[in-house]
């Protein structure tokens, strides 16, 4: 039985300084309360309390990797035990702040893709950072001799941040979601109508218009500002290495991150393409696992035509199986991504390696539109069209009630009002056509190298296309409410232990529905 070993000793300047900084409401009301007693003392035991705390965790805090299990003991007063099989090891990420950098360490964090309380992961912190590369390797089984075990993750590279990606920050709502909160609270104390009365009649000589005007681009501004701050913060300096059995993340610019994910879980992708990111030509990659954050991201705000690349990487087995030098080209990529210039749009197939197949990825050949990235998606029919229509339009143009019932009761109102449901209707339109052009799915048979594909697309404002491997799918379920039936429509259901657990084909013909359950799954769809 392997001995219990204890974090490593530097952690006594570490821990101290992190529950200081957690607890800094609690220490600033005992500075407060000391102050307007006269005693300063008590500002000092509510420190002392906090650091004493901190220093015993080394005292208390032993973990073991056995042959079976993992096992954490923790906690001085109430004292804890967790112990995770490593059969239902899913992923191993590492993180460090600034200030484990500076001492060498490293927080080794093990995931078992179910939800936990924060006393309830398994997280050892601190690590020296130099034994963190041969623990991950043990945890996730990995066959490599621990002499050999480098401080980089090794593996070909499918994608990488570039400092101009930055731009699509501001096109999501991580900077709204940011600032809100403070936004919130200034206006509760006031702060927000004496900004808009400088604005309003400091800045713009008293134009209410302008000043609202100049509020707004103020607020705008922010929230890009947080946006871009935020995204640096998090995805800077982001690589993504794919070694043949796991995908290696490492991003971050003050606390970096390294995420381990094992591909014998993985099942497929999703690129996400929110209106205001598809205007830009970006879009987003998450990974669709078993036993994973249903949202693990693999690429985040980036152009569209990287996160194909990279797509392509990950849903094409044969480009899985090129060599490590190979370059995997697909349409609008060029054959060298980590020095690409400016996109190439002739599409090249890729030469095979030594003994290996021949790779051809899309824009080649008819093996190109098995590429479930850039499948051309099969539309569903008038009556889904005419679906997305009423759904969109009759809502906008009920708002039109409102006027009418004014006029008719006689009330007096501008009838500028009227341009109120005119332009919301034409607005519903354009959103109506946007989402059925959005509407599509395909399934891409299985061949000796790749398994049966599902692809559904979904969505305007928040646009999803979802490409599921068939073997991930437990079952069916075959949806159809009141309106759906009178047009002869449902809504399919792909269940599965991973991502989001439920994948929807929407508003596909009746017969169309058992037609793709037979095709994805055969048998599975039993007797109609």
């Amino acid at each position: 039985m392997n001995p219990w070993l204890r974090l490593d000793k530097r952690m006594l300047l570490v821990h101290p300084v992190n529950e200081v900084v957690k607890y800094v409401p609690v220490l600033v009301g005992s500075v407060i309360l000391g102050a307007s007693s006269g005693n300063h003392a008590w500002s000092l035991i509510p420190t002392g309390i906090v650091v004493v705390l901190a220093l015993t965790r080394w005292f208390t805090t032993t973990y073991r990797v056995g042959p079976t299990h993992v096992e954490l003991r923790t906690g001085l007063v109430q004292r804890r035990s967790l112990s995770v099989p490593r059969s239902r090891i899913r992923s191993v990420d590492i993180e460090a702040d600034l200030l484990h950098r500076a001492l060498g360490l490293a927080v080794l964090a093990i995931g078992t893709g179910q939800q936990a309380e924060a006393g309830e992961r398994f997280k050892l912190d601190s690590l020296d950072a130099r034994l963190v590369p041969a623990l991950r390797a043990e945890l996730l089984a990995d066959p490599v001799e621990p002499d050999k075990v480098a401080e980089e993750p090794s593996g070909r590279e499918i994608g990488h941040w570039r400092a101009g990606w930055v731009r699509y920050a501001p096109l999501s709502l991580t900077g709204f979601a940011i600032v809100a909160p403070m936004v919130g609270l200034a206006l509760q104390y006031g702060f927000g109508e004496r900004v808009y009365r400088t604005a309003a009649h400091g800045v713009t000589g008293g134009n209410p218009v302008l000043g609202t005007a100049v509020v707004v681009l103020l607020v705008v501004l922010i929230v890009s500002a947080a946006a871009c701050g935020q995204y640096l913060a998090t995805y800077y300096g982001l690589r993504v290495l794919d070694d043949g059995r796991t995908l290696h993340l490492r991003h971050g610019f003050f606390t970096t991150r390294q995420i381990t994910l094992d591909l014998a879980r993985f099942r497929g992708a999703t690129v996400k393409e929110p209106l205001l990111l598809r205007a830009a030509g970006g879009a987003q990659l998450e990974a669709i696992m078993t036993g994973e954050n249903p949202r693990q991201r693999i690429l985040p705000q980036a152009p569209g035509v990287r996160v194909h690349h990279t797509l392509a990487h990950l849903l094409t087995p044969a480009a899985r199986r090129v060599g490590a030098h190979a370059p995997v080209l697909v349409p609008g990529e060029p054959a060298d991504f980590a020095d690409a210039g400016e996109p190439s749009r002739r599409a090249e197939s890729v030469a095979p390696s030594a003994g290996g197949p021949e790779v051809v990825l899309p824009g080649t050949a008819p093996e190109a539109a098995r590429a479930p990235g850039s499948v051309v998606l099969m539309q569903h029919g008038s009556a889904a069209r005419w679906r997305r229509y009423t759904r969109a339009v009759e809502p906008a143009a009920a708002t039109a009630l409102v006027p009418l019932v004014a006029s008719i009761a006689g009330v007096h109102y501008s009838p500028w009002w009227w341009l109120v449901p005119v332009l919301l209707t034409l607005a519903a339109v354009a959103l109506a056509e946007d989402r059925y052009r959005g509407l599509g799915h395909a399934v891409l048979p299985a061949t000796p190298l790749a398994p049966t594909w599902l692809v559904t697309r979904s969505g305007s404002l928040d646009r999803d296309r979802d490409c599921l491997a068939a073997p991930g799918i437990l079952g069916w379920t075959i949806r159809q409410t009141l309106f759906q039936r009178r047009a002869g429509l449902a809504t399919l259901v792909a269940a599965t232990a991973a991502g989001k657990k439920r994948y929807l084909v929407l508003d596909v013909p009746v017969d169309r529905a058992h037609e793709i359950i037979e095709q994805v799954t055969p048998g599975l769809a039993g007797a109609r």
